[in-house]
Formats: C-alpha cells, structure tokens, sequence
C-alpha cells in the first residue's frame, strides 16, 4: 500500500511493535470517479457495519474481486475514507482489521439510507407492530426474532408482517404468489427464506395463504346454482374440488343429502367419497383447518343443510379437529356427532404409535372438557394404553 500523507500509530509498545494503525489526515475526497466494481464492493462492506477484519471484507468480495478489494482498500486509506489496523507478518506488515470513517458522507455518496433514518424506519414499523401484538402470543414472539436482526433485514421481514396482518384484515384468500404480489407488487419477490421464516412464526394456512389456490373437496347428489350458472356435483363419480370464489358465489341449491360426512384423511376421504350412499354428502376436514375452509363449508352446510359426522384420526390432535367440526356444524344449526373414532376402530389397527409428549399435554387439556361421549371414552383409554392410530388403517 501507498504510504503517501499516512499517518502512522503502533498499537504495542514493543522495541520491535508487531501491530499498527494507519490513516491519512485528510478530508474524505469524493467518490464520484471510482469504479462501478468499487462501489458495489463498498455497498457490500458498509452492510457489515463498517467496523470489519480485512478477512472478512476479502471473502465477501471473493475470489475473482481480490485484487480490486486491495486496490480500493489503498485508494479508501490515501483518500481518507478508511483506517487500517496493520499486523508485522514475515517481515511485512499486513492489515487484519478496517473501519471505515465519516460514514453518513460515505452512505450519502453511495446513495444509500443514512443508518438514523433507517434506525427510526425501524422503530416507528416495531412500534406499529406491537400495537397488534398485545393480544397475540405468535407475533410477539416475531418480534422478538425480528430485535435479534440486522435492521436493514428487520425492515424487510417486518413490513412482510404488516402486510400479513393487512391480508388478514382484507380477509383476503389466495396463493404464496397473491400475497407476494399484495406485499410488494410482484408475485415472486419473497424468496424461499423468506417464506420459510414467515412460515415458521405463522400458521399461513390459517391466514389463507396456501401455495395453490385453495380447493374444497367433496361428494355429493346436489346442484349448485351459482350467480354463473349450475353446478351438478352428482355428475362427478368420485369428488368435486371448488375454489373459496366458486363457494362464494353459489346462490343455492337442489340436495338429496340428508348426511354430511367430514373426513380428516385425504386417502380415507377419497375412499369414502367414491362409496357414499346415495343421501350422503362427503367433505375433505384437511386437519385444523384453515379459516377459508370453515366459512366454505358453513356455506355448503347453509345451503343443504343436514346433520353431519366427522371422522378424524384416532389420536389427541383428531379429537381435536372432531370438536372444531362439530362446533363448526353446530354454529350452521346443524348437529353433528364423531364417527368411526371408538376405541374399537383404534384397537383394530394393526399398526398403533405411543403417545408422545406433546400427545399427553394436548390430551390432558381435552380431558379438561366436556366432550362427547365417544370422544370421552377414546381419550380415557389412549390415556391409559398410551396407544394412537391413523384412520386410512380402517376407513
């Protein structure tokens, strides 16, 4: 490196120091004139702080970058931009750590956010934030996640967050590519990190977010007539799949159905689909299911309504889902009582799991209630035997 108008520190006290500190005594000269690859290899530097081991800096440009991040290392020291801690090695003297100076001028120049604007971006978002938080246990534990994040990313997450909470206000339905292009107006801006942390602090189903146009599955010897004209499920030999905006706009209709039958399992719904007694209508419950599903089905149910049964898995979290269904079924002004979930149907698997831990904890808080007779009887004796099942084994 140069060593013109550099002023020269030695941070140890040794006859021979081994460590030293380098920078000029001048103004910080402009950067209108240095390279394009120069400023895009500062952009990526002044993300890390501006407080960094000269390591670090050398591995974010890369292999093919090296010589123009020493190059620009010694044009940043000369032009006052940067200081430089210097280390003896081999006869020689290297440097191990840089800090960049007058960094508000060195954003400002580079066009990038001064980092106080951006500190109060921040704050005021975290603060709207936590306004919606006072109440919800999974976004306070969000922010939480998003305190522990540089702020450039915290921002980014967090307006996804708002827009989350602005989806779920609209009460909007739709696919990942929806509400990419409601979030920031293309439809595949979120990356898969993205999705995978948003996924991972919240119950996107739930907030009607599904990868694919969400689809109501079900059989049944009814019309639909809808504000586009009808729908003759009968005609179809095993089950239908409608979207939330077809549900939506069904008016009403002609039903033969005096049973609505709602089954957990895919597999164990298509079966029953396909061998449904002439009276009976068949409904996919895809496990807790998400809001979009509920207003479908209370819409279905409204429309032909009659007395339903629900079959779950045999197990804590399908005693679960039965007691959601039936409240679902009960809130249509229809009764609705759990099917094939007795201990018989549990005992005649071939194959049973042991309850977990988090089987017992959900377990002990259903026994709390006051369930349905069946459903009380299944959960006294998984309690006891410890023993749980998947109905695909017998329905």
């Amino acid at each position: 490196m140069s060593s013109n108008a550099l002023k020269i520190e030695y941070l140890d006290k040794l006859r021979l120091p081994k460590k030293r500190r380098r920078y000029a005594d001048v103004s910080p000269t402009s950067l209108a004139a240095i390279p394009t690859e120069w400023r895009e290899l500062l952009e990526q530097w002044l993300r890390l702080g501006g407080n960094s081991r000269w390591e670090t800096l050398l591995k974010k440009a890369g292999l093919t970058k090296k010589i123009s991040a020493e190059t620009l290392l010694d044009w940043l020291l000369s032009n006052g931009w940067a200081i430089v801690d210097e280390e003896r090695k081999h006869g020689d003297w290297w440097p191990y750590r840089v800090e960049l100076r007058a960094l508000k001028a060195l954003r400002n120049q580079l066009g990038l956010p001064d980092m106080d604007d951006v500190a109060t971006q921040w704050q005021n978002l975290r603060a709207e934030l936590q306004v919606n938080a006072e109440d919800n246990a999974s976004l306070l534990t969000t922010l939480s996640a998003l305190d522990a994040m540089p702020i450039s990313r915290a921002i980014y997450r967090a307006t996804l967050v708002r827009s989350l909470l602005a989806w779920r206000t609209d009460e909007r339905v739709g696919t990942y590519r929806d509400f990419s292009l409601f979030a920031r107006a293309a439809t595949k801006e979120i990356s898969k990190t993205e999705w995978a942390w948003l996924d991972a602090h919240f119950d996107l189903a739930e907030l009607n977010i599904e990868r694919h146009t969400p689809l109501l599955l079900l059989s049944a010897n009814i019309v639909l007539h809808t504000s586009l004209g009808d729908i003759h499920l009968s005609a179809m030999p095993d089950f239908a799949a409608l979207t939330p905006a077809t549900v939506k706009s069904i008016r009403s209709a002609n039903s033969t159905v005096t049973t609505w039958i709602l089954v957990e399992n895919r597999t164990s719904f298509e079966r029953v689909a396909r061998n449904r007694q002439a009276e009976e209508g068949v409904i996919w419950l895809p496990g807790y299911p998400p809001s979009w599903w509920k207003e479908a089905v209370k819409h279905v149910i409204n429309i032909a309504p009659a007395p339903a049964k629900i079959a779950c898995d045999p197990d804590p979290a399908g005693i679960a889902i039965a007691l959601s269904a039936i409240a679902l079924c009960y809130e249509t002004g229809n009764e609705a009582v759990a099917w094939k979930m007795s201990v018989e149907a549990l005992e005649s698997l071939t194959s049973k799991k042991p309850l977990s831990e988090f089987d017992n904890q959900q377990l002990a808080g259903l026994l709390k209630q006051t369930l349905p007779t069946e459903l009380k009887v299944l959960a006294d004796y998984m309690k006891v035997h410890q023993k749980k099942g998947e109905q695909e084994g017998y329905l």
